[in-house]
């Protein structure tokens, strides 16, 4: 018995539709092994951007340095910085963590923890850390040879600019406070 006009349609349909998905099967093979060959030509040539990323509080050496034993609590954060750690539980303990990242390298974390006794600075407990020297060398990601250039201008050099002319009228001097008035009034 042969098959109706319907269902011939329907089987041409199927068998057409399986034919063009065994093709995109094939093309999709065909397109990742073109892939795979030339990947090893482009990938070095075409990589994405990746920036430094610090975060926290970056402390160096030379402020660690600059902070003694005994010290007011008051003082320290003018050294150091604020303290993003906070605990209503250790009130008498400020932790500085900071990490960072540099382009393609492993995360790289520091902690520096100051210990109060009676608002005095009486311990600190820190990771080693960067010079700040090192620190910024290591976010230019190219390190510089040789020594920093000087960045005072010699007697010579500041011959070359003369000193701005005066402004106003001529013979004029211009007032200089020898003291600022206070910037709150007095309060009884």
């Amino acid at each position: 018995m042969p098959l109706p006009k319907p269902c011939v349609v329907c089987l041409v349909a199927v068998l057409a539709s399986a034919f063009m998905l065994s093709g995109c099967q094939t093309a999709s093979k065909l397109a990742d092994q073109t892939a795979a060959a030339v990947s090893p030509y482009v990938t070095p040539l075409v990589t994405p951007y990746k920036i430094d990323v610090v975060q926290g509080n970056v402390l160096t050496r030379e402020q660690l340095a600059a902070l003694q034993l005994g010290m007011p609590r008051a003082q320290v954060p003018g050294v150091v910085g604020t303290s993003l750690l906070a605990s209503v539980f250790h009130a008498n303990r400020w932790d500085y963590v900071f990490s960072f990242k540099r382009k393609g390298g492993a995360l790289e974390s520091r902690r520096v923890t100051l210990w109060f006794e009676a608002d005095k600075l009486a311990r600190i407990e820190a990771d080693e850390l960067p010079s700040e020297a090192e620190f910024v060398a290591g976010l230019r990601g190219v390190r510089q040879s040789g020594p920093l250039p000087i960045l005072e201008a010699t007697p010579e050099q500041l011959e070359r600019f003369p000193a701005p002319a005066p402004v106003g009228p001529a013979g004029a001097t211009r007032y200089v406070p020898s003291s600022y008035p206070p910037l709150e009034s007095p309060t009884n």
